[in-house]
């Protein structure tokens, strides 16, 4: 693995997708544990890109789950449930992935789901532009049902303990002495560190990854690039 700064991982993933040939939007997955950096990195991406006048389509899991009452009918802290039950692929792949794909007509929405009303949604349809990114950040992003809908992935490799701690501290940060940390790790140790690794022993995303970033040191990541899946063939 390489290590550098914050700004060289950008460059170097920016590079990448910059490099990227398709006849359609570039579908961008980043994978990774919950708290592990995922959304940050798709969004100090969508700057860079968009300051170099590539229109970017920002997109995350949260807005593809199932409602409530489907998501924990298994128990609110069952890592079967997180892993079976918490998110619709089915209208990923209908209203994003497919229409930004070989495929697709480029008429796409970016959510169907209201986390903080569990409610559905129906967004006016957009139109990309055939040169487009399509930066989609979320878990459990390279199982098999998606697996061959992204044409650039990137894995974001943390420690579990340290999504812990970081999840603790925005918890903190959100709540201030309101925040329950004590449920915080309960949810962690019971439900999503065993969906991850459900998740690594079913799938092995590491292994379909095109990018592996170690995100354990927020200002001195890892990085190894493969060459074995090029988004160059896609």
């Amino acid at each position: 693995m390489r290590h550098g700064t914050r700004d060289d991982l950008l460059g170097r993933l920016t590079a990448e997708i910059g490099s990227a040939t398709t006849t359609h939007p570039l579908r961008v997955a980043i994978d990774g544990p919950p708290a592990s950096g995922k959304t940050t990195l798709a969004d100090e991406l969508a700057v860079v890109l968009r300051a170099q006048g590539r229109e970017v389509i920002r997109a995350t899991i949260d807005d593809f789950l199932f409602p409530r009452a489907q998501r924990y009918r298994r128990g609110q802290y069952s890592p079967e449930g997180c892993y079976f039950d918490a998110h619709d692929h089915d209208s990923m792949r209908r209203v994003l992935l497919d229409p930004l794909g070989p495929n697709g007509d480029r008429r796409f929405q970016t959510a169907v789901y209201h986390r903080e009303t569990d409610t559905t949604l129906s967004l006016p349809i957009t139109t990309a532009r055939a040169d487009a990114v399509l930066l989609f950040d979320g878990v459990f992003l390279l199982r098999p049902e998606l697996l061959d809908r992204w044409d650039l992935s990137i894995f974001m490799a943390v420690t579990f303990d340290r999504t812990l701690d970081r999840a603790q501290a925005r918890g903190t940060a959100l709540a201030g002495l309101a925040a329950d940390t004590t449920e915080i790790e309960r949810s962690w140790r019971d439900r999503y560190i065993p969906a991850q690794q459900l998740y690594f022993a079913r799938d092995h995303p590491t292994d379909h990854a095109d990018i592996i970033v170690n995100n354990d040191e927020l200002q001195r990541p890892a990085w190894d690039v493969r060459t074995h899946r090029s988004a160059h063939e896609i």
